[in-house]
């Protein structure tokens, strides 16, 4: 049996999992993405997801919850990315003096690596042949991000479609808080709840136990007065009948 793809829902700011969706056996998560979407409250949140929610239908479904979107364009849709970085390449070419733009650069460093991050974000958008038929956009954005470890330099450029106003340090803020799912939720899962490693297949026990793990991711991050990891919150957990008492409490709060 192949392994199990869930799409979760993760809230950035609260570091919580919203819910989650296994996509069907015969499917992808193309069609797992607004099952979820449809399962939340949206209004007034912006929701970011990868290049796998790069659809129309993906983005008019949040417009249409009176929500905004960050959507990772692909290069395997070669018109509109094709279009999106020929502008952006004409806009630096003159420096931007004839293009409606806003900018925002952070320079991050640790263990020896520094990365520069520069977002340029535009409202300009009349050239776009397709941009009525995404419902809300506002927007385009690039990033180009720098990494130096050591003497080896690497650089990579993206874009992004977005129903947000064009204000770079807020765009950059919303992109940067996407990819806390890797080290907040999916990292943890691997490494203090042992997941890749599941040897669970038979029926919906897969499904089952994904959602299990993440109940106790929520009301481990909940219990903020120990100041140890996940993994060392489980064990505490395991062995005093009191700390967990305080866990199930602080979860209690949550749905509250």
């Amino acid at each position: 049996k192949s392994a199990l793809h869930v799409v979760s829902a993760w809230a950035a700011h609260n570091q919580l999992v919203l819910g989650q969706v296994a996509t069907d056996q015969k499917s992808n998560e193309i069609t797992a993405i607004p099952e979820l979407l449809g399962m939340l409250d949206l209004s007034g949140a912006t929701v970011t997801i990868d290049a796998m929610g790069y659809q129309k239908k993906i983005a008019e479904s949040i417009a249409s919850a009176k929500a905004d979107y960050v959507l990772t364009l692909k290069d395997d849709q070669p018109t509109l990315h094709q279009e999106v970085r020929a502008f952006f390449d004409s806009a630096q070419a003159d420096g931007f003096c004839s293009t409606r733009h806003d900018e925002n650069e952070t320079v991050d460093g640790e263990h020896g690596r520094i990365e520069t991050r520069r977002v340029v974000v535009s409202d300009d958008i009349e050239w776009m042949t397709d941009r009525r038929l995404w419902k809300g956009l506002r927007s385009v954005v690039m990033i180009e991000s720098t990494r130096t470890i050591g003497e080896e330099s690497s650089f990579e450029r993206r874009y992004y479609l977005t129903s947000l106003a064009p204000e770079a340090a807020v765009i950059a803020e919303r992109i940067r808080g996407h990819w806390g799912i890797e080290n907040r939720l999916h990292w943890v899962l691997d490494m203090a709840f042992d997941e890749d490693r599941c040897r669970i297949r038979r029926g919906h026990g897969p499904d089952n136990f994904a959602l299990l793990r993440k109940i106790s991711v929520n009301l481990l991050k909940s219990k903020k007065t120990c100041k140890r990891g996940i993994e060392g919150k489980r064990k505490q957990a395991a062995r005093s009948h009191d700390y967990l008492l305080k866990v199930l409490e602080a979860g209690a709060s949550l749905s509250g």
